[in-house]
C-alpha cells in the first residue's frame, strides 16, 4: 500500500469532509527522549518519557492512559480523521498497515540519508515517529476504554459491529505480533542504527537513525503495555490469534506473546550491556552504568516496575526471576534457555559482567513509579542469586595474610592500616553500613578497597539477614571460628592480623558480641608474648576496638583485665634500664597506641560505669618515669583526656540525679564507679606529677594535668588521697600554684585553669582551710612573683626565648583573671580604679593593683582595719626581695629594671603603710638590698631610673616616723648615689637628670638638707665643678626660704669663692652663693639673717690670720647682695684685724687695712664710722 491515498480509499470519516467542530489532534503522548537528559546514574529521567508523564503510574493503577485525550467524536490518525469509538474495531488492519508504512518510510530514509540532515528533514523524521507513537497511544486508550471480555454468543442474530468487536482482541494480538516481526529485535538492528545510542545532543537536530532507534524502543515498550492492558481487560480470558493459529497450526496467545517479547527485550538489553562492559575499565566498574542512554535506562526501570507489579498482583514471575534465568547459563557457561536465545556468547568475563549488571540494575530500583529517587524498596531482594555468585567468586584456599590487592588498583589499595581503635572500628562499621548509592564512598569503593574489604561488606550483608540464604548466623560464625587455629594465628603477618581483627569486628557487630569478643581474645592469646611490637600494637588496637563495641551496655572488666596484664608487662620492659634504646623506641609504638585507644574508650563512654578503670593500672607507674619529653607529653595529654571525660560524665550524672530519684540505687552505683575511676587516677598518676612540680624545665602539659586533678578534687573531694585531706583543692594549689619555688611557666599555666572556674573561686573565697593565708591572696602573691620573674627566661643576649614568650602569653591571661578575683575587684572598686580594657598590660595592671592597695589603706580610719590591711598587703607581695633576687644577679636589664620599678611603685604608693611597725622592717630590707648593695655593676640603669622615687618615699617616711635608722640610711643613700652618678667633668645635660637631684626636687627638705659639699681641711672635694653645678641646679629648681636649710651649704660655698680661682668653679660658686644670700635676706623680714651672720662669723674666725684679704673679698660679694649681715660682723672683723696685727708685732698692716677699708666702704654709715675708728688707731 502506498503512502498516499486516493479519494476512493477513504476512512469512515472522509478527510475531504468539512472541518470538524471539535479538535481532532490530542496532546502529544509520552515517548523515549534523551535529548535533554544528562548521562547521570542518579539523574532525573526524561520529562517527555513514560515515567515522568505518569504513564507507568496510570498503567499500574489501572487508570485511563490519557484521560484528557480522545474525548471528541473524531480523532486524527496518520493524517486522517477517524471515529474515535469505532476506528480500531472497524479498521484494525488498515490502521496497523498505515503504521507499518510509516515505519518503513523512516527505515528507507535511514538507508538513503547522508550525514547532512537539515532542519526540514529533522521535522519529517520527527513527524513520522510521532504519528506512530500517537497511534500506539490511541490503541492503549481504546483498549482501556472499550475492550471488554468476550461474552457467550446469543442464540439470535448479532450486529455486524458486535461480531467485529468480538474479534478485536484476536485481531489486535495478530497485529501486535506482526509489528514485532516488522521491527525485529534490538540486537538485529543495523550498526548505523545502533550507533545512534551514543549520539550526543546536537541542538535537538538528530539523524533519522536516532528517530528510528527510539521509535523501536517506543514500540517495544508499547507492545508490552498493550498486552498487559489487554490481559487485564479480558479479566483472565485467554486471547488467541485465531487467524495465525489457523494458518500455522501454532498457538499464539496474549500471554505467550507477552512472555516471548519480554524475554527477547531483556535478552537484547543484556546483550547491549555486554557490549558496553567490554569497553569499561576496571577502575570504572562502579561508576560506569550498564545502559547506553537514558532511554534504555528508563526502559529498564519500566520493565522492572511492570514485572514487580505483575509478580505481586498477578502472581507472575518477578523481575529477578527472569534476570536470574537469563544470567545463570552465562555464568556457568551452559547454553541459554530457549526463551533467551540470541544472547551474545563473546562476553570476556561472564562472572564479572554478571556482578556488574546485577549491581547496576539493583541500583535502578531506587526509582519510584513517579521517576523520583527514594530510599524505600521498589525492587525485591535477589539474595539467592547473589549467594550463588559468591560461591563462584571466592577462593577457599586463600590465606588471610594475603594482600587481597585488586590488580588495577596498584599500590593504592595498600597501607590502609587504621591508626587508632576508633578508626579501626569505623573501618569495620563502614563494611557493615554500605554508603548510599552514588555517594563518593560508593563510587570510590572499587578504587580504594581491596577484595577482602569487599568480602567483609558482603559478609556483613549476609549476617544482617535474619537467615542468610537459609543458613543461620551461628553456622556462619562457626565456620569463621573453625578457620583459625593456634598454628595459623602464629603464622599471621601484620596484614593478616589486621584482616583478622576486621573480620571479627564485622562479625561482632552483627551477632553475639560477648561470644565473638571472647573468641577473638582466646585466639589472640595464641600469639607469643614476645611477638613484634607491630603485632602487639595491632592486638591492643583490636581489643580496644572490641571494648568500644561493649559500650552498648556490657561490662568490659574481663576484656580489660586481659589487656591490662599485657600492658603492664610491656611497660615494665619499657622501664627496665637494661632494655636496649632501639627496643625501647620500638616498644613505644604499642604503648603509645594503648594511650590513644584507652583515651578513645573513655571519650566515647557515655557514663564510665563499665569497669573502664581497669585500663588505668599499675603499668602507668612503670611507664611514666621512663618517658622521654615527647613521650611524656603524649602520656600527659592522655591523662588530661581521661580527667576531663571523668569530670564531664560525673557532672552530667549529678545534673541528672534529680530526674532519677526513683532509682537511687542506679545513681549510687554510678557514683561508686566514678569514685573507682578517680581513685585509680590518684594512685597511678598524681604521685608522678607531684615529683615534677619543682622541675626547672617542667613539661608543657604538667600544669594542665595538675589543674585537671585539682578540678577532680573539687568535684570528688573524697577520692583524693589521705595526704591531701581535709582540703584537697587547697593542698594541690599549694603544690602547683602557690609555692614560691615553682617555675613561673608552670604557675602561669596552672592557675588560669582554676581561676576561670567561678564555682571553684567562690568555694575558695568561703573556705577556711588555707593556713598560710587566703586562697585569693596566695593567688595574687603567685601572680606578683611571676610578674617579677617574667624576664628570667630570656636568652643570654636579651632576646625572647620560647619559654619567655610562653610565660608572657600565659601571664597576660593570669593577669586578666587575677583582676577579676572578688577580693581584687573589690579593692579596685573601693580605690576608684577599674581596668579600661579587657586585656591590661601586665606591668600596668600591677601598678594599678599596688596603687589601689595604697589608696584603700589611706582611706581607712579604724586602727584594726588599718592593721588588717597592712597584713593583707604584705601577704599580697610575699617575700618580694626573695622574688627579685634572681633578677638582681642576672644580666638581664629588663628583669633588673622591672624589679627596681616594681619595688619603687610599692614604696611610693605604700609609704604610709610602710611607715607602720609591721611593714617598716620591709622598707629597711628594701633600702639595704636595693639601694645599698655591695656591688652596683648591674644596677646602674635600673637605679638611675628608680632612685628619685625611692628618695622621695624615704624622705616622706622619715618625716612620718622620725626613725633614726631610716634617717641614717637616707643620708647613706644620698651620699652614695650623689657621687656615683656625678660626672667627672661638669655636664649640664647629665647633672640635670641626676637621680638624687630629681628626688630632692620632689622630696621633703630633709633630703636636700643633707650636707654633701664638704672640704677636707683646705682641700676641696673631688669633681668640685660638677658638685657646684649640681648644687646650683638644686637651688634653682627649688624655692626654699628656710635660712637654717639654706645656710647648711654656705660655709662650703664661701670656701669655694675664697680659695678656688678656676673660672667655671668661681662663677658657679658665686652664682650659688648669690641664690643663698638673696633667699636668706628675703626670708629675714625683721632684720639681718641670724643664721647667715653666724655662718659668716665662723667663716671669719676660721680664716683669721691666714686668708684675711680673701675673706674681705668674699665678704664684699656678700655685702653687695645683703649689706646688713656683713654690717653685723664689723665688730668681729675689726677685732680680728687688730688681733692679726698684734700677733705679727709689726704695727699696722697697711695692705690688710686697705682691703678692710674697701669692704667697709660698701657698708654705709656703719662702715664709714668704723673707718674713722680705724684711722684713730
Amino acid at each position: 500500500m502506498t503512502d498516499d491515498f486516493s479519494q476512493s480509499l477513504t476512512p469512515p470519516v472522509s478527510p475531504f469532509a468539512a472541518d470538524s467542530l471539535c479538535e481532532l489532534t490530542p496532546a502529544r503522548p509520552p515517548c523515549f527522549c534523551c535529548s535533554e537528559t544528562k548521562d547521570d546514574p542518579s539523574g532525573e529521567l526524561s520529562l517527555e518519557g513514560y515515567i515522568a508523564r505518569g504513564s507507568l503510574k496510570r498503567l499500574l493503577l489501572r487508570l485511563d492512559p490519557a484521560p484528557a485525550d480522545y474525548e471528541t467524536d473524531t480523532v486524527e490518525i496518520f493524517g486522517f480523521p477517524w471515529v474515535t469509538e469505532t476506528a480500531l474495531v472497524e479498521s484494525t488492519k488498515l490502521l496497523f498497515c498505515l503504521m507499518r508504512q510509516k515505519v518503513y518510510r523512516l527505515e528507507t530514509l535511514v538507508q538513503s540519508s547522508s550525514h547532512d540532515f537539515g532542519k526540514f528533514l529533522n521535522v519529517l523524521y520527527k513527524d513520522l515517529r510521532q504519528q506512530c507513537v500517537s497511534f500506539l497511544q490511541y490503541v492503549k486508550v481504546f483498549v482501556h476504554r472499550y475492550v471488554e471480555p468476550i461474552s457467550p454468543p446469543d442464540a439470535g442474530p448479532s450486529h455486524p459491529y458486535e461480531e467485529m468487536e468480538a474479534q478485536l482482541p484476536s485481531s489486535l494480538l495478530e497485529e501486535l505480533f506482526g509489528i514485532t516481526l516488522l521491527i525485529g529485535r534490538l540486537k538485529d538492528l543495523p550498526a548505523n542504527v545502533q550507533s545512534a545510542f551514543t549520539i550526543q545532543n546536537q541542538g535537538k537536530i538528530f539523524p533519522p537513525s536516532w528517530h528510528l532507534l527510539h521509535l523501536h524502543l517506543d514500540i517495544h515498550w508499547s507492545v508490552l503495555e498493550i498486552l498487559h492492558l489487554l490481559s487485564h481487560k479480558m479479566q483472565g480470558q485467554v486471547v488467541y490469534a485465531h487467524q495465525f493459529v489457523n494458518l500455522t497450526g501454532e498457538n499464539l496467545t496474549d500471554a505467550s506473546l507477552f512472555e516471548e517479547h519480554l524475554c527477547s527485550l531483556l535478552c537484547d538489553l543484556t546483550g547491549l550491556a555486554i557490549g558496553k562492559y567490554s569497553k569499561v575499565r576496571p577502575t570504572e566498574i562502579l561508576s560506569s552504568h550498564h545502559y547506553l542512554c537514558s532511554c534504555t535506562k528508563e526502559l529498564w526501570v519500566l520493565v522492572m516496575h511492570l514485572l514487580e507489579y505483575r509478580n505481586k498482583v498477578l502472581h507472575k514471575q518477578s523481575f529477578w526471576s527472569y534476570m536470574n534465568t537469563l544470567l545463570r547459563p552465562l555464568v556457568s557457561g551452559k547454553p541459554a534457555a530457549e526463551q533467551f536465545s540470541g544472547l551474545p556468547t563473546h562476553c570476556k568475563d561472564p562472572l564479572g559482567f554478571t556482578w556488574w549488571l546485577v549491581t547496576h540494575v539493583a541500583m535502578l530500583g531506587q526509582y519510584s513509579r513517579n521517576g523520583t529517587i527514594q530510599n524505600e524498596k521498589n525492587l525485591s531482594d535477589n539474595w539467592t542469586f547473589v549467594e550463588e555468585l559468591l560461591k563462584l567468586t571466592g577462593n577457599p584456599k586463600v590465606s588471610i595474610s594475603a594482600s587481597f590487592t585488586v590488580p588495577w588498583l596498584g599500590m593504592s589499595g595498600l597501607g590502609t592500616l587504621s591508626k587508632t581503635p576508633l578508626a579501626l572500628l569505623e573501618q569495620a562499621r563502614s563494611c557493615c553500613s554500605p554508603s548510599p548509592l552514588h555517594s563518593p564512598g560508593h563510587t570510590q569503593l572499587y578504587r580504594s578497597a581491596n577484595s577482602f574489604h569487599i568480602f567483609l561488606r558482603v559478609l556483613a550483608l549476609c549476617l544482617a539477614q535474619d537467615r542468610a540464604g537459609g543458613v543461620p548466623q551461628r553456622q556462619i560464625k562457626g565456620r569463621i571460628y573453625s578457620k583459625f587455629s593456634s598454628k595459623k594465628m602464629q603464622e599471621l603477618s601484620e596484614a593478616g592480623l589486621m584482616n583478622f581483627l576486621l573480620l571479627f569486628l564485622v562479625v561482632a557487630q552483627q551477632v553475639e558480641l560477648e561470644d565473638v569478643a571472647s573468641r577473638a581474645c582466646e585466639l589472640l592469646g595464641f600469639l607469643p608474648s614476645n611477638c613484634p611490637p607491630g603485632h602487639r600494637t595491632l592486638i591492643w588496637r583490636g581489643q580496644l576496638s572490641l571494648l568500644l563495641l561493649f559500650q552498648r551496655g556490657l561490662d568490659v572488666g574481663a576484656q580489660a583485665n586481659w589487656l591490662a596484664s599485657s600492658f603492664i608487662q610491656t611497660a615494665k620492659e619499657f622501664y627496665n634500664k637494661n632494655t636496649d634504646v632501639s627496643r625501647r623506641l620500638a616498644l613505644w609504638g604499642p604503648l603509645g597506641s594503648y594511650l590513644e585507644g584507652v583515651a578513645e574508650v573513655f571519650e566515647t563512654s557515655p557514663n564510665l560505669s563499665l569497669s573502664e578503670e581497669k585500663l588505668l593500672n599499675e603499668g602507668f607507674d612503670w611507664l611514666l618515669p621512663a618517658c622521654r619529653q615527647s613521650e611524656l607529653n603524649s602520656a600527659l595529654g592522655f591523662l588530661q583526656i581521661v580527667l576531663a571525660q571523668l569530670r564531664r560524665v560525673h557532672q552530667r550524672s549529678v545534673q541528672l540525679a534529680p530526674t532519677l530519684a526513683w532509682a537511687p540505687a542506679t545513681t549510687s552505683v554510678v557514683k561508686e564507679r566514678h569514685l573507682s575511676v578517680a581513685t585509680t587516677l590518684w594512685a597511678h598518676f598524681f604521685p608522678f606529677l607531684r615529683s615534677l612540680r619543682l622541675s626547672q624545665t617542667p613539661p608543657v602539659q604538667l600544669a594542665d594535668a595538675a589543674a585537671g586533678f585539682t578540678l577532680l578534687a573539687f568535684d570528688l573531694p573524697g577520692s583524693a588521697p589521705q595526704d591531701l585531706q581535709p582540703n584537697p583543692v587547697q593542698s594541690i594549689m599549694q603544690c602547683f600554684g602557690w609555692d614560691d619555688m615553682l617555675h613561673p611557666l608552670l604557675v602561669t599555666r596552672y592557675l588560669p585553669h582554676l581561676l576561670q572556674n567561678s564555682e571553684l573561686v567562690s568555694s575558695l573565697s568561703s573556705s577556711s582551710g588555707v593556713v598560710s593565708g587566703s586562697a585569693q591572696g596566695l593567688s595574687v602573691r603567685a601572680w606578683f612573683r611571676c610578674v617579677l620573674q617574667q624576664h628570667l627566661h630570656k636568652n643570654a643576649d636579651g632576646s625572647d626565648s620560647r619559654t619567655a614568650r610562653t610565660v608572657e602569653e600565659q601571664l597576660c591571661e593570669l593577669t586578666r583573671l587575677v583582676l577579676r578575683l572578688p577580693e581584687v575587684d573589690n579593692l579596685l572598686q573601693r580605690a576608684g580604679l577599674q581596668p579600661t580594657t579587657t586585656r591590661l598590660e601586665t606591668t600596668s595592671a600591677l601598678e594599678m593593683f599596688v596603687k589601689a592597695v595604697g589608696i584603700v589603706y589611706s582611706g581607712l580610719q579604724v586602727l584594726s582595719e588599718r592593721s588588717a590591711m597592712v597584713t593583707k598587703a604584705l601577704e599580697y607581695i610575699g617575700d618580694i626581695l626573695k622574688h627579685i633576687k634572681p633578677s638582681l644577679v642576672s644580666k638581664n636589664q629588663e628583669g633588673l629594671q622591672l624589679a627596681y620599678w616594681t619595688v619603687g611603685c610599692i614604696v611610693k604608693h605604700w609609704s604610709p603603710l610602710l611607715a607602720t611597725s609591721k611593714a617598716q622592717q620591709l622598707l629597711f630590707r628594701i633600702v639595704d638590698g636595693l639601694l645599698l648593695p655591695h656591688n652596683l655593676t648591674q644596677q646602674d640603669k635600673a637605679l638611675r631610673d628608680s632612685l628619685p622615687l625611692y628618695l622621695q618615699v624615704m624622705a616622706s617616711t622619715v618625716s612620718q616616723s622620725q626613725g633614726a635608722y631610716l634617717k641614717q640610711q637616707l643620708r647613706s643613700v644620698t651620699r652614695r648615689y650623689l657621687n656615683h652618678f656625678l660626672p667627672a667633668s661638669p655636664s649640664m645635660g647629665i647633672i640635670a637628670n641626676h637621680p638624687v637631684l630629681l628626688g630632692a626636687c620632689e622630696a621633703n627638705p630633709t633630703v636636700r638638707g643633707t650636707s654633701f659639699l664638704q672640704f677636707k681641711g683646705h682641700a676641696p672635694p673631688p669633681r668640685l665643678a660638677s658638685v657646684l653645678m649640681f648644687l646650683l641646679e638644686l637651688l634653682r629648681r627649688n624655692s626654699d626660704s628656710d635660712p637654717a636649710l639654706l645656710t647648711l651649704v654656705l660655709p662650703s660655698l664661701l670656701r669655694c669663692v675664697m680659695l678656688v680661682n678656676e673660672p667655671q668653679v668661681k662663677k658657679t660658686s658665686t652664682d650659688a652663693l648669690q641664690l643663698v644670700v638673696e633667699r636668706c635676706a628675703a626670708a629675714s623680714i625683721e632684720g639681718p639673717c641670724e643664721q647667715m651672720i653666724t655662718v659668716l662669723r665662723s667663716f671669719v674666725e676660721e680664716n683669721e690670720g691666714v686668708y684675711d684679704r680673701q675673706v674681705y673679698s668674699v665678704l664684699e660679694t656678700v655685702a653687695l647682695l645683703d649689706p646688713s649681715v656683713v654690717q653685723a660682723l664689723i665688730p668681729n672683723l675689726s677685732l680680728s684685724l687688730r688681733n692679726t696685727e698684734h700677733k705679727r708685732g709689726l704695727g699696722k698692716n697697711i695692705a690688710l687695712r686697705s682691703a678692710y677699708r674697701k669692704l667697709l666702704c660698701l657698708l654705709g654709715e656703719s662702715g664709714q664710722a668704723e673707718i674713722t675708728s680705724l684711722e684713730a688707731d
